[in-house]
C-alpha cells in the first residue's frame, strides 16, 4: 500500500507551492525512509498499540507502520491510530490512505484536524475544559519544521505544559514524548539541531530526562534524505524509549534515503551526552570520529583549565555604520573580517571587498577592540563545500605595525586571554590543533551545521598548555604547512 502512497507523495510535493511548504514547514516522508523509520519499532511489553501520528500529511509515516503490523512484523493483537493534520489540503489524502486499512480485524482509528500543539499542551496542562488526551504505546512523527516565535500562541501553549523550546519540530518531539506511556517508544525524523547550542538547552534536558536513546540514524549527505522537497538540512532519524535506563546507543549512518551503504556501531550512553558537559550536548560519531580526540588521555583540558577565553567578535559592523572606513586612514585601526583570512594567513587591506577594512579608534569604539598582539580565530560559518568546518588562523601583530589596536567582526571567534593578546607560540599551536582532521572529525559529532559558535569550541578538549605551545613552535619552524602534515603531528601526540 505504500507504493500507492508514494506517487501520491511525488505528485503532492511537485504541485505545492514551495513558499507554502516553507510557510507550514511541511516536508513529506519518502516511503523508503517511512520503512526504515517503521523497522525500529521492536516488541516491547504492549499487547495493545495505539499509535500517535501528530503530523500525519498523507499518512507515509502509519502507513509504513501498519504494513510492519500486517505483515507479522509486530504482534499486537489490535492497533488504533491517532492521527492529526492541519493542512485542509492533505486531509482527504490522509483518509484515502487510512480507509485501505478500515477492514483489517482489531484497526481502529481517530483523524483530528486541530492544532496538534496547541489541543496537546492544553490537554497535558490539565485545562478543565479540554478532553484529557489518551497516553500512547508507540508515536511516530516527521514533525513540521519552522521556529516558534516567542510571543506566538504555540510558545503560550508550550509553556503552560511545561515545554520551553524555539521549533516546531523539537515541539512536537516533547509533546509526543509527554503523551507516551512508560517504556513506549518514538521514532522521529528531524534536523540535527538539537544536538547541540544553547537555543536547545532545556528541550535537550527535557528529552534526556524523560527518556533514554536506543537508536540515532544519521543521513550523511544533507540535501538527499528530502531531496525531492530540495531540503538543505542535516536530517538524523532518533528512537526513543520512555522512563528506560540510559543504555547502550546504536549509531547507524547512510549517505541518503536508499540505505545500501547503512553501516552502525553501539556506543556507551557516556560516549553520546558526556557526563561532565552542563550542556548536554549529543554527539552523534560516525566511523572513526570518537577515536583519537575523544579517547585521548593527553588531550583532556578545557579552555577553562588553561585560562584560556573565547569571544565572539565584538565588532557589529551595522551597529557602528559611523565608525567605519573603507581603508585604512589615520585615527582608524584594522577591522578584521573573515574575508581577509586565507590559506597563507593574513591578507590586509583588501581594497576590492565590499567590506570596510578599517574603524575609527576613539573613546566609543575602544570598549570593542583589542591590543594589537598574537590571537587565534575560527570563522563562525564555514560553506558546504568546504572539507573542514573548523578554519583557525593566527593574527600576528607584524601584519599591522603601528596599529594599538585591532577590531574583530562578528563572524569571527576569537582565543584570547582575558582580551589581551596570546603567547605567539600558544596561538600557533591552537591553530595547528584546531585544524587537524582529527579536530574537524570530533566536531561534527555534535555539531550538524555549517555555523561555529564560541560555545561549540568550549565543548572541545585541548592538550596541555606545554603541547600546544610545542605545536606552535613546531609549525613555525615549517617552511609550510600541509593537512598530511598537521594531522601526522597530531598523531604523535594522541598516540
Amino acid at each position: 500500500m505504500l507504493s500507492d502512497i508514494e506517487q501520491s507523495r511525488l505528485a503532492i510535493s511537485k504541485a505545492t507551492d514551495p513558499k507554502k511548504k516553507s510557510l507550514l514547514g511541511q516536508f513529506f516522508t519518502p516511503a523508503t525512509i517511512a520503512r526504515f523509520m517503521a523497522e525500529l519499532f521492536d516488541q516491547n511489553s504492549h499487547d495493545h498499540c495505539r499509535l500517535l501520528d501528530p503530523g500525519a500529511g498523507i499518512g507515509s509515516l502509519c502507513a509504513a507502520f501498519l504494513d510492519r503490523w500486517t505483515s507479522g512484523g509486530l504482534k499486537f493483537k489490535d492497533v488504533h491510530i491517532d492521527v492529526f493534520e492541519i493542512d485542509p489540503f492533505l486531509q482527504p489524502y490522509l483518509m484515502q490512505t487510512l480507509k485501505k486499512y478500515e477492514n483489517i480485524p482489531g484497526f481502529s482509528m481517530d483523524i483530528g484536524i486541530s492544532d496538534f500543539i496547541i489541543t496537546a499542551s492544553e490537554g497535558i496542562s490539565g485545562n478543565l475544559f479540554v478532553k484529557p488526551f489518551p497516553r500512547y504505546t508507540h508515536a511516530i512523527l516527521n514533525p513540521p519544521y519552522k521556529k516558534i516565535r516567542s510571543d506566538s500562541k504555540h510558545r503560550s501553549a508550550l509553556r503552560r505544559a511545561g515545554i520551553e523550546t524555539v521549533n516546531l519540530y523539537s515541539a512536537f518531539l516533547a509533546l509526543s514524548l509527554s503523551l507516551l506511556k512508560p517504556h513506549g517508544q518514538l521514532v522521529a525524523i528531524v534536523p540535527r539541531s538539537f544536538c547541540n547550542g544553547p537555543y536547545y538547552r532545556r528541550f535537550r534536558k527535557f528529552l534526556l530526562t524523560r527518556a533514554a536513546i536506543r537508536q540515532i540514524h544519521l543521513f550523511l549527505s544533507r540535501n538527499k534524505a528530502f531531496k525531492d522537497d530540495d531540503v538543505l538540512q542535516e536530517n538524523i532519524i532518533i528512537c526513543l524509549e520512555k522512563n528506560e535506563k540510559k543504555g547502550q546507543i546504536k549509531i547507524s549512518t547512510s549517505t541518503d534515503d536508499n540505505f545500501y551503504d547503512l553501516t552502525s556501531q553501539k556506543y556507551p550512553f557516556e560516549k553520546i551526552v558526556r557526563p561532565d558537559d552542563p550542556e548536554q550536548f549529543i554527539h552523534i560519531p560516525t566511523s572513526t570520529a570518537l577515536g583519537s580526540i575523544a579517547l585521548c588521555k593527553k588531550v583532556s583540558f578545557s579552555l577553562f583549565d588553561l585560562k584560556i577565553n573565547i569571544s565572539t567578535g565584538p565588532v557589529v559592523d551595522f551597529r557602528v555604520k559611523e565608525h567605519l572606513r573603507k581603508m585604512p586612514v589615520p585615527g582608524t585601526v584594522p577591522l578584521l573580517y573573515p574575508v581577509h583570512f586565507n590559506s597563507k594567513g593574513i591578507e590586509w587591506p583588501k581594497p576590492d571587498i565590499k567590506k570596510p577594512n578599517a574603524i575609527q579608534h576613539n573613546n566609543e569604539t575602544e570598549k570593542w577592540l583589542f591590543p594589537n598582539d598574537f590571537y587565534c580565530v575560527v570563522r563562525r560559518f564555514s560553506s558546504k563545500e568546504e572539507k573542514r568546518r573548523i578554519v583557525a588562523n593566527v593574527v600576528n601583530p607584524d601584519n599591522f605595525p603601528g596599529m594599538p589596536s585591532l577590531g574583530f567582526e562578528n563572524h569571527l571567534n576569537v582565543f584570547h586571554a582575558k582580551k589581551q593578546g596570546l603567547p605567539k607560540n600558544l596561538a600557533y599551536g591552537i591553530m595547528v590543533f584546531l585544524n587537524s582532521t582529527a579536530v574537524d572529525d570530533f566536531f561534527r559529532t555534535f555539531n550538524g551545521h555549517t555555523q561555529v559558535n564560541a560555545a561549540d569550541l568550549k565543548q572541545i578538549k585541548y592538550p596541555s598548555l606545554e603541547v600546544l605551545i610545542m605545536l606552535g613552535k613546531w609549525s613555525l619552524n615549517q617552511l609550510e604547512l600541509t593537512q598530511e602534515m598537521i594531522d601526522e603531528k597530531l598523531e604523535t601526540i594522541t598516540t
